[in-house]
């Protein structure tokens, strides 16, 4: 069951606003915004690690941290920086042993909103194209059939315009950039992913059946965009919204279902689903 939590949002030391989505004796959700980063503390390459932002709040004991009498926050799991929404921290470290613990054995159920260049033929799939990464500066995931990582999404087609679509994903492995790999790789990248989305200066590549599970393509053996906007040196907003979290709370044994909003997100990319927020269908595996 979703309850409201006791305050509403949380306020960094930079004055950034992160609204709090849920909260328990447990846990912490947030809607976490655009270009902020959970990485090792003293990682120096971004001044947008939220990690370290909560910590240096919490050592600073602010309003909102009294308010809560919060000693600790930590991230149970990870979003990228470009992607926002639901993200669930630990108020413990016994709690985050614990929830971390459902992650890791797949007993969380996830959704996420993604916009995609293109129609899919299909109103609903599962990939399972097994992942791996490659190495240099900037981590790139490979498709890789035979030495990849096991990798299950579900999709579900819920509105289409001329050009783009917004599907729900619901990962039941937790790999880095699962869903957006999987969806590029199918030819329909995610709008604004200039990791694996196709480069401006050439036509998109034809799209693939999204349901095939063995593949020696990859969208990481196509040419990529510079990873910034040289114009404006930013990223642009990636089409990707971590909505949804459902699981049974290991110490109260109560199911605890989770949700982002979704209004702003979809206008914004021109669609106007009503339902978006609803949970989804079981899924089942194209026979």
């Amino acid at each position: 069951m979703k309850t409201p939590s006791a305050a509403d949002e949380i306020v960094l030391g930079d004055g950034t606003r992160i609204d709090i989505l849920y909260e328990d004796r447990s846990v912490m959700a947030i809607d976490k915004p655009f270009g902020w980063m959970f990485v090792p503390l003293a990682w120096s390459r971004t001044d947008k690690n939220l990690q370290l932002a909560l910590e240096s709040s919490i050592r600073e004991n602010p309003y909102w941290v009294r308010q809560k009498n919060l000693k600790y926050l930590r991230f149970i799991h990870r979003l990228d920086a470009d992607t926002t929404g639901l993200v669930l921290l630990a108020k413990s470290q016994g709690a985050l042993d614990s929830l971390s613990g459902l992650f890791e054995q797949r007993l969380v159920e996830k959704r996420y909103l993604a916009v995609i260049e293109g129609r899919p033929p299909m109103s609903k799939w599962r990939c399972e194209l097994a992942l791996g990464r490659t190495t240099g500066p900037r981590t790139r995931v490979l498709v890789e059939p035979d030495a990849g990582r096991p990798a299950i999404t579900d999709f579900k087609l819920l509105e289409s315009t001329r050009s783009r679509s917004l599907v729900e994903a619901r990962p039941l492995t937790g790999r880095t950039h699962q869903i957006r790999v999987h969806l590029a790789d199918a030819g329909y990248p995610i709008v604004g992913d200039v990791l694996y989305g196709a480069p401006a200066r050439t036509a998109s590549p034809p799209a693939k059946d999204p349901k095939r599970t063995n593949s020696r393509s990859s969208p990481s053996h196509r040419d990529f965009p510079e990873p910034k906007d040289r114009r404006k040196n930013m990223l642009p907003e990636l089409g990707l919204r971590s909505v949804g979290l459902s699981y049974r709370d290991p110490f109260t044994k109560r199911q605890i279902n989770i949700e982002a909003p979704t209004a702003e997100f979809v206008r914004r990319f021109g669609f106007t689903l009503k339902t978006a927020g609803e949970p989804p269908e079981d899924f089942q595996k194209p026979g």
